[in-house]
């Protein structure tokens, strides 16, 4: 079954909007409140391409929250569990962040552009309203916006090939999660070594919107060598590399997990001096110890298609947790999914039920490749 969305003013387009539709894009999906490309009608072809060549991505729907002035570090700090002593202009970190119950509300990219600036690469929440609401109540000196920039991805195998036909052989240098701003011409970019697969990459942050279209040309150019085409974050590979979603994985309004139990135990500090949001819930939540944990699963039958939401999984009649996706991987050539489980939940006799009856499952390890 196939459904239209419509294209309104209360969804924003992104800078390569025009970019997508003239490449022939299939499918919308709305995260951070703008459209973002789900396919351009050949999934067999753009996951190939993901894992064997090279893909571009439309995802300037990962916004980003601004942090500037004075007090912009003392409220990055603030914001997440994870110590960021040490972080040096020109590098990312991967920070979880919670709310003041020690529920995950966010996982974000930081980028430290200065000692005073710093970005927040977001996933799919309003985390700039909540940022700006702590510094006010706080009356910290630090500015909370979201500034004009769009990230465009660069993701396989052969991504290094293509950014350095297009920048030089300098990004064959940059570590993963650093960054480093240029110009492409007249085109102002920040060029990160990153992005939301396993196969390597980049995502290249074009800081003024109108040259969407234009960087949008250049990319494909300078790709063409290497058979280049568009693309969108492919569920398939994210579940096969054991890749985190919020929204998908964990959302606080509906299926709230904590750090402990998503597995980021090992980013969080919460015996340091400085302070954070949900410190001592957290604390808490660490002596009491996780009740669930995030584990992958094969599960028998036909080909799955996916999910639209989360299902549930029952151990004989007991619910012991939720699968948050579930999707037939080509590679392993088997259906796998991934969710929390009970901690004290065997692995023997689990199952989910769907339209055509039940299905069996058997734990495994993450990632699956």
């Amino acid at each position: 079954m196939s459904y239209n969305i419509h294209i309104g003013p209360n969804i924003r387009q992104s800078a390569f909007f025009d970019a997508t539709v003239a490449e022939g894009v299939r499918s919308f999906s709305v995260y951070n409140h703008m459209y973002i490309p789900g396919n351009f009608g050949d999934p067999d072809g753009e996951y190939h391409r993901l894992l064997h060549g090279v893909a571009m991505w439309d995802v300037a729907a990962q916004r980003q929250v601004e942090l500037i002035g004075p007090d912009a570090a003392r409220l990055a700090q603030y914001l997440t569990p994870r110590n960021l002593a040490g972080t040096k202009a020109g590098q990312g970190r991967y920070v979880p962040i919670c709310d003041y119950d020690g529920w995950l509300i966010n996982d974000p990219v930081l980028l430290k552009l200065a000692e005073d600036r710093f970005w927040l690469s977001i996933a799919d929440s309003d985390l700039a309203l909540w940022a700006d609401a702590i510094a006010r109540e706080r009356g910290w000196q630090v500015r909370v916006f979201e500034p004009d920039v769009s990230p465009l991805a660069i993701q396989g195998p052969k991504a290094e090939a293509v950014i350095s036909a297009l920048l030089g052989e300098w990004v064959r240098e940059l570590k993963y999660f650093w960054f480093r701003e240029t110009k492409l011409g007249d085109i102002p970019l920040l060029v990160a070594r990153s992005g939301w697969s396993k196969q390597g990459g980049f995502e290249l942050y074009l800081q003024d919107r109108r040259f969407g279209s234009e960087l949008w040309r250049a990319v494909k150019v300078a790709g063409q060598p290497y058979d280049i085409g568009p693309g969108a974050p492919n569920d398939i590979e994210r579940l096969e590399s054991g890749l985190i979603s919020y929204g998908a994985d964990m959302r606080r309004q509906s299926h709230a997990a904590t750090p402990f139990e998503m597995g980021f135990a090992p980013l969080l500090d919460l015996d340091g001096a400085h302070d954070f949001v949900g410190k001592e819930a957290l604390q808490a939540l660490r002596e009491q110890g996780a009740k669930r944990e995030r584990s992958g699963f094969f599960i028998e039958g036909a080909p799955l298609s996916g999910n639209a939401a989360a299902l549930p999984l029952w151990q004989a009649d007991r619910h012991v947790g939720w699968l948050s996706e579930v999707a037939f991987s080509r590679r392993l050539e088997r259906n796998i999914g991934v969710g929390l489980i009970a901690c004290d939940a065997s692995g023997d006799g689990l199952r989910i039920e769907l339209d055509d009856g039940p299905r069996r499952l058997t734990r495994a390890t993450l990632p699956f490749c």
